[in-house]
């Protein structure tokens, strides 16, 4: 995640106890006692434990754990449906614990939307009626509010599902709406509790890339629980990993595949297919040598040659990537006299994002094995990636 984004949401210190002697179960847990013994002392269940992280503008975290991590009594303190006992929620300069109630209804209206796992729709409501019902709550002109929810069911694929009712709708179709309903109301932060669970596994696999697709184009800052590590690991930005209500690490995918913070987040990782979450750059290596377009195929062969290659990467003087120069092809340009090299490229090669994943890069190695080229998004080459360093790369990541 880049860190340069401006923070949308900072979560400090937050704990939520559940019971009648907050206080008492705070100072047990400041002396180092758990959830497990605090409970069994005092009778309060410690939901949250200084609980401190950012939300970024644009990103989709995801907060996962198993069940009862506290998890959801997280993104439930997130917009007050639950009451906090400590620390701070901060969005856009306003301290969500300590809004009186009219400001709390503001902030929630102007912050965020919900998106639930039993997708909470009103079985009396059409498919539009549905989707417009925030902005009918907030007393949006009928016209207006019919035209914002049309385009959120566009933007989900419910075109033509205006007039149906939910029984008339898949599950699938059912969430669809509910996200509908979310984005009609244009909040600056989306929540999405378990948002896919209730979903059968090949419509939540859908879903999550639909999800991905509409934050691709939308950029939409999201909160998102999971118990599902599949999950967690196909659609984060970043991942928030949770257990009996504190923190155990926050981190990329890969950061939390490669560099697990404990044996407890080894034991979960486990069975984890790495080679669908770890990338391209994870893998990728520093290119031994390159030639330049205004390079002769001479200076080219002997670079080549001095670095024990048959084959090198050609760029500008910005290092955008143009093709590839076979040693066979330099040697041909040789014997023609030929003064440049531009003629006798090839672009025969596969090149990828970084963040492509490992297990779309071996179909790409061909008889020949050129290595893969990495590039940015101003097709500049940033490394290579050779058929053993993903291997490499899998078995150090098996190993953690």
């Amino acid at each position: 995640m880049d860190e340069k984004r401006p923070v949308k949401i900072q979560v400090r210190g937050l704990s939520k106890v559940f019971g009648k002697q907050p206080k008492k179960a705070l100072e047990l847990r400041d002396q180092g006692l758990k959830r497990p013994e605090i409970l069994e002392k005092t009778g309060q269940t410690l939901g949250l434990s200084n609980i401190s992280f950012d939300v970024y503008e644009g990103e989709l975290l995801v907060i996962m754990g198993l069940s009862g991590s506290g998890k959801s009594t997280l993104i439930r303190c997130l917009n007050r449906l639950i009451d906090t006992t400590e620390g701070e929620i901060i969005i856009d300069d306003e301290n969500i614990p300590t809004l009186s109630e009219k400001a709390l209804l503001e902030c929630r209206r102007r912050h965020f939307s919900m998106v639930f796992q039993n997708f909470a729709l009103f079985p009396h409501r059409t498919v539009r009626q549905n989707a417009e019902f925030g902005l009918e709550i907030r007393g949006v002109d009928k016209a207006e509010r019919q035209q914002i929810a049309q385009s959120a069911l566009t933007q989900v694929g419910l075109d033509g599902w205006e007039e149906a009712y939910p029984n008339q709708l898949s599950g699938g179709m059912q969430q669809r709406v509910g996200l509908a309903r979310a984005l009609a109301n244009d909040s600056t932060v989306l929540l999405m509790d378990e948002a896919f669970s209730a979903l059968d596994p090949l419509i939540r696999k859908d879903m999550q890339q639909e999800l991905l697709q509409l934050q691709s184009k939308m950029q939409k800052t999201t909160v998102f629980i999971t118990h599902d590590l599949d999950e967690a690991l196909n659609i984060g930005d970043r991942i928030v990993l949770l257990k009996d209500g504190e923190v155990v690490q926050i981190g990329t995918p890969e950061e939390i595949l490669t560099q697990p913070a404990d044996d407890y987040v080894r034991r979960f990782i486990e069975g984890v297919d790495r080679s669908r979450v770890l990338t391209a750059e994870s893998a990728m290596r520093p290119v031994r040598s390159t030639a330049r377009a205004s390079d002769g195929p001479r200076t080219a062969l002997h670079r080549m040659r001095d670095h024990s290659i048959d084959s090198i990467y050609v760029t500008d003087r910005d290092r955008r990537l143009i093709g590839l120069l076979e040693a066979e092809a330099a040697s041909k340009a040789i014997d023609a006299k030929s003064d440049t090299i531009t003629d006798h490229l090839t672009q025969d090669f596969r090149k990828v994002p970084p963040e492509e994943p490992l297990q779309n890069l071996f179909a790409m190695f061909s008889d020949k094995s050129f290595p893969i080229a990495v590039i940015d998004e101003q097709q500049r080459l940033l490394g290579v990636v050779v058929k053993g360093a993903v291997l490499d790369e899998l078995a150090r990541a098996g190993e953690q």
